[in-house]
């Protein structure tokens, strides 16, 4: 029987995971991606404040699948789907599928603000983490010798956004700003290194329970983030970030992690789309409306009669329907009945610094050393190759027990200027 033929659009928990489930006997996979890596996006935050390096978290798609035959990878943007000639195009030509799997995740949500866009940073890839990490340690270099007003909006740092995120950010900012930050910058006063947490809602953490919103705020007070809640910014020049509430903050650093919205791909019916760009799918991952495209992950909205308003945008969910997929791609051909999927709640967490995290479970809701021992550990198991299991793990150990790293390099291309003389 000849191989089925498979491509998937994106290479995130859930791609990779479908990638790596589907029966090899009977399908050939292409995955395409416009980066040629997997990116570990729960430790983006440690890369931005350097605490680990971004090659520990980062796996290329190649070492990832060097040993599975069946699979391809394509570095390229996928421009447009044909579904009536199940086709797509691409910025390197034409790939015809049996079935087509859309795995592009989430972009951010700057609701419309081109200039909040433009002019604030994101932490949604490898190198989103890396522009935040240079810019930071500039920063710094750029404080030592600036005066006045510009000094003060160097030495304010704004995080839009209090979930999972921009808590964790929040709290690793803090904890560098004081075991770090001051080795290397004694010159620096850094009591006036103000980290403030912009939050539209009354708690941070508000999609966790209520002992997570208290000690997670506790937690950043303790550390001495400036938390707004019930406040929306409207504008911001890259210099001054402008509040609802008629206030200003000079800051030269804004972070926004405010929200996401569903990235696109041209030539789905509008019928398929639903808030927030996301794909609507059946209990299998099916587009509606589509006899042969599948979503997974962040871009799938699926109701169930647990979510009846969609699922959580989680890696659990993300990498659980990847692995149903693959068991459904077998069983269609086999002709079976495939199996619906439901995500099966194991919780939420997060953490905020050095023996400080928040933990929620079905059954009972933590926080301290314990639960940043278990988020330690989770995260760790979810790390795709031992190697970089280890590496992290003694990175970790080694942060824990000096209070330091190794890892402040700022990575910026200098101009060649070239000499034509002879």
């Amino acid at each position: 029987m000849k191989k089925k033929k498979i491509i998937i659009v994106g290479g995130g928990f859930a791609g990779i995971q479908l990638a790596r489930n589907l029966d090899k006997t009977l399908f050939d996979v292409l995955l395409i991606d416009k980066i040629n890596h997997h990116q570990f996006q729960p430790l983006f935050y440690q890369v931005a404040t350097s605490q680990i390096e971004p090659s520990n978290i980062s796996f290329p798609f190649r070492h990832i699948f060097k040993n599975e035959k069946n699979v391809q990878i394509r570095l390229a943007e996928v421009i447009n789907i044909d579904a009536v000639n199940n086709k797509i195009n691409t910025t390197i030509g034409d790939f015809d599928y049996d079935y087509l799997v859309i795995a592009i995740g989430c972009k951010t949500n700057f609701f419309g603000n081109n200039d909040i866009c433009q002019h604030s940073f994101t932490l949604k890839t490898t190198y989103d983490a890396i522009k935040i990490r240079n810019h930071i340690l500039q920063t710094f270099e750029n404080i030592i010798s600036a005066k006045g007003d510009e000094r003060e909006s160097l030495l304010n740092l704004v995080i839009v956004g209090a979930g999972p995120t921009g808590v964790e950010l929040a709290g690793a900012f803090a904890e560098i700003k004081k075991n770090i930050l001051p080795k290397d910058y004694p010159r620096i006063d850094f009591t006036k290194f103000t980290i403030t947490l912009v939050e539209g809602t009354k708690n941070t953490l508000n999609n966790m329970s209520d002992q997570a919103k208290i000690t997670s705020r506790k937690y950043l007070g303790q550390m001495g983030v400036k938390i707004l809640d019930e406040t929306f910014v409207t504008g911001y020049d890259g210099n001054v970030l402008k509040l609802n509430n008629g206030d200003e903050i000079n800051a030269k650093t804004v972070i926004w992690a405010a929200g996401v919205i569903g990235n696109t791909l041209h030539g789905l019916s509008e019928n398929s789309l639903t808030f927030g760009n996301r794909l609507k799918v059946n209990r299998i991952n099916k587009v509606v409306s589509t006899k042969n495209i599948f979503a997974i992950g962040d871009i799938a909205y699926m109701e169930t009669p647990k979510y009846p308003k969609g699922h959580p945008q989680l890696a659990n969910v993300a990498v659980n329907q990847g692995k149903n997929l693959a068991k459904n791609f077998k069983r269609i051909s086999q002709g079976k009945t495939p199996l619906d999927y439901e995500y099966k709640d194991l919780g939420a967490m997060a953490t905020v610094g050095k023996n400080k995290a928040v933990v929620d479970l079905p059954f009972m809701t933590f926080k301290g050393y314990f639960a940043w021992l278990l988020w330690m550990f989770l995260h760790l198991m979810l790390i795709l190759s031992t190697r970089n299991k280890l590496l992290i793990f003694i990175n970790w150990a080694w942060v824990y027990i000096t209070k330091d790293s190794s890892l402040r390099l700022i990575l910026t291309q200098n101009s060649t200027v070239c000499d034509a003389k002879k």
